[in-house]
């Protein structure tokens, strides 16, 4: 390996140019979400406005879905439970070279989506209500998980990703769900 290689964090070039593409529109989708967001009325407490916030979280709801899912299929072939039937393994095979190559281009969409959901969901005003309250704590735990995201490509991590992964997936089920 050359000093060059050494200076990504995201050591496959091709990884490296879908992660880019990825940030490059997540930019994008917080620029423009930012703006439709600020072009309301003087009130932000209207059905509309709600409902144009409730939708970009509905849409980083399946962004997040498509991210765990790599998870989901690795604990099917870590536990075996795909062994048992060839044709079956074959698909989950291809299915786990996909979602892993989508792994990370999806989780930075989904963050900028989150990110324009809770603006939304600041300009609308919070209640201490389950709902809210489980959504900033989602939104709290999720702070690290793209941090320790880049240290898991270095394998410096110690499994911080995963597990702050995991409590956000299950914050974020809460939130979403009740």
């Amino acid at each position: 390996m050359t000093n060059r290689e050494n200076r990504h964090w995201i050591p496959v070039r091709s990884e490296r140019v879908w992660a880019w593409t990825a940030l490059a529109l997540a930019a994008a989708i917080v620029l423009w979400g930012c703006w439709s967001l600020y072009q309301y009325p003087a009130s932000y407490h209207t059905r509309d406005f709600k409902f144009t916030f409730k939708n970009e979280g509905s849409l980083a709801r399946i962004a997040i879905f498509a991210v765990l899912a790599h998870y989901a299929i690795l604990f099917l072939f870590q536990n075996g439970l795909v062994d048992r039937w060839n044709t079956v393994k074959k698909w989950m095979i291809a299915a786990s070279r996909l979602v892993r190559r989508w792994h990370t281009p999806a989780a930075i969409i989904a963050l900028a989506l989150i990110v324009l959901h809770a603006i939304g969901a600041v300009l609308y005003g919070l209640e201490l209500n389950f709902e809210n309250v489980s959504g900033l704590l989602a939104l709290l735990v999720l702070l690290p998980v793209p941090i320790s995201g880049l240290f898991r490509y270095r394998r410096l991590d110690k499994k911080w990703h995963f597990r702050t992964g995991l409590a956000f997936a299950i914050l974020f089920l809460l939130h979403a769900f009740f």
